[in-house]
């Protein structure tokens, strides 16, 4: 759809533009401060119930962690056809007081089932977080939506980075205590956008609610609307899917490849998150004035493919450090994709959008940990024809190429916007 209409949409809601942008990166923050304090607990709290028996319990936590994957796939879509008919405020609000409520549950779980429960609710209201980036693309004028995106983002990394050490440190107190911090967090959260947050999607510019547009697979069909569109959703699946080779396999193999131990590899996950939210907080916006989208966009995705062959061929751990700045460098063409893909569709479909995407990216949650972990336990496995341990990162680099070749063949003769 025409840039018109949505700049038309932020031009109308330049009032409330500052204080709605600074409350959604505090929900973002907030969000996945809760989701990290309970990071480094929860495996611990379900070999609480399993007899201490860690591969059980290893096992379990599999489970939970695609239960919550599937919610996400299931319900992003959902949410974002509800925010685009009733509005992105009842929506958010709602889910920071469900997000507080579950965490109570999950504090006061008595049982595995109780727990699995809490963690199926968490994957549900954390799927509102795509209408956060659709209010995003309500408040801002399509040429500054990359800057703010990235800026955003950078609420993700601080949350990953300061929830897992505040749930380390009250889990030392107390187990359950991770979870009564979530709890309080996500209704402050909630009690906040309550009293400050305004509406950002006009009634005239409201789409009725379709279940057809609701479901994840028909939320595809506005992926395919559009054949850019739908290359740069193919593209964030494929990112997606090669991000997944950090949390799965990152540990491992820096732990088997350099020896490092859990404060070495604590470390240098919270230089990753620094790294990234330097990035994302203050290099894409000149980055994307300087260059453009279509450009920024190709320099992220290539310099994403870089950082991961350094990652896995440095064969020192040192040397594997250089990769980080490089990989951060990726975070830029999120950003861009964001942008670029708020371009093409309407106002009252940005909801909409937002959804489809979050749910095809959980798909990278589900297809992601097994490609790795197994790619990685071949390569060191004595079958194997040569012995590389870096072969996740080199794997996950080629699919950033794949990445590049398809936005060059998509955008090469797109004109800037």
């Amino acid at each position: 759809m025409s840039d018109g209409s949505g700049g038309a949409t932020a031009q109308g809601a330049a009032p409330i533009r500052r204080g709605a942008v600074a409350f959604i990166f505090v929900t973002i923050l907030l969000d996945m401060l809760a989701l990290g304090v309970i990071m480094p607990i929860l495996p611990k709290l379900i070999e609480s119930f399993v007899d201490n028996d860690t591969a059980h319990a290893a096992r379990i936590f599999g489970l939970f962690g695609t239960a919550w994957a599937l919610m996400q796939f299931v319900f992003s879509p959902l949410l974002g056809a509800l925010s685009d008919r009733f509005g992105r405020r009842p929506v958010v609000l709602l889910s920071n007081f469900g997000l507080a409520a579950d965490y109570v549950l999950m504090a006061l779980a008595p049982s595995l089932l109780w727990l699995f429960i809490g963690r199926v609710i968490s994957g549900i209201t954390s799927a509102s977080i795509s209408t956060a980036f659709a209010y995003i693309a309500d408040v801002t004028p399509p040429e500054r939506r990359a800057a703010v995106f990235g800026r955003i983002g950078a609420a993700f990394g601080a949350g990953f980075i300061l929830g897992p050490a505040l749930g380390g440190l009250l889990g030392d107190v107390d187990p359950r205590l991770p979870f009564w911090a979530s709890a309080g967090l996500s209704f402050a959260n909630a009690l906040y956008g309550l009293f400050v947050l305004p509406e950002s999607l006009a009634s005239d510019k409201r789409a009725p609610f379709r279940w057809r547009s609701a479901s994840p697979v028909g939320a595809l069909n506005l992926l395919r609307s559009n054949a850019v569109l739908a290359a740069l959703s193919v593209v964030n699946f494929i990112a997606q899917v090669a991000h997944v080779v950090l949390p799965s396999t990152f540990v491992l193999y820096a732990t088997y490849r350099y020896g490092w131990d859990s404060k070495t590899v604590g470390l240098t996950l919270a230089m990753v998150g620094i790294c990234a939210m330097v990035v994302q907080g203050l290099a894409i916006g000149p980055i994307v004035r300087a260059l453009g989208e279509r450009n920024a966009l190709l320099l992220g995705l290539c310099a994403g493919a870089l950082g991961f062959v350094v990652l896995g061929a440095a064969p020192t751990g040192p040397l594997s450090w250089l990769g980080i700045p490089i990989l951060a460098l990726w975070g830029i063409s999120g950003a861009a994709s964001q942008a670029l893909m708020t371009r093409l569709v309407a106002p009252d479909q940005q909801g909409q959008l937002q959804g489809a995407t979050a749910s095809v990216q959980s798909v990278s949650q589900l297809v992601g940990p097994f490609l790795f972990t197994l790619t990685f336990s071949y390569f060191i496995g004595a079958s194997a024809p040569l012995h590389l341990p870096g072969a996740p990162f080199l794997l996950a680099a080629v699919l950033m190429v794949v990445c590049v070749a398809i936005a060059v063949r998509t955008l090469g003769g797109a004109k800037e916007s």
